[in-house]
């Protein structure tokens, strides 16, 4: 009886899996790549959401002062950083470092007493000077130029590798 077990054991061949293995170990493969793109996206997408809640907070922020600012001069005060222009009241508000709210207002009498306002100008504009950076050396077209040769044909030198 065990010669026969024998006889089928030698007979017995494990099923191939090599490709199936492959093939599931590369499926895993690309799903860790796209899992760690996606957090990737998903990191960089929080950064910039938050950056930009922050930029609205901030101009949010200036526009509250610069409507504070317009009540003021509503109610006859003039703040010490308005500029007053005969009936033009200009001013700004900082949102960031960089840059501001600037508010420009005209007030007229309504005839009735009273006073009427005009926002002439209500925009953000950039403060302080702009640095632009002009180092960047970028070839411009030309291959290695060497003037002329007698019968007027353009002469290159080029380097043997």
């Amino acid at each position: 009886m065990s010669k026969i077990i024998k006889d089928r054991s030698s007979d017995f061949t494990p099923p191939a899996v090599g490709g199936a293995s492959l093939l599931v170990v590369f499926a895993v493969l690309c799903l860790t790549v796209f899992v760690l793109l996606s957090l990737t996206t998903v990191s960089a997408d929080d950064r910039i959401s938050e950056a930009s809640a922050d930029a609205i907070a901030d101009y949010y922020a200036a526009d509250f002062e610069a409507q504070q600012v317009l009540a003021q001069i509503r109610a006859g005060e003039i703040p010490e950083d308005v500029t007053v222009n005969g009936n033009v009241y200009s001013y700004k508000c900082a949102v960031s470092d960089t840059i501001d709210l600037s508010a420009e207002v005209r007030i007229d009498d309504d005839g009735n007493g009273g006073s009427k306002f005009t926002v002439m100008r209500w925009q953000t504009v950039r403060s302080g000077d702009v640095e632009i950076d002009e180092g960047l050396d970028v070839w411009d077209g030309t291959l290695f130029d060497f003037g002329e040769d007698e019968t007027g044909m353009e002469l290159y030198e080029f380097e043997e590798l």
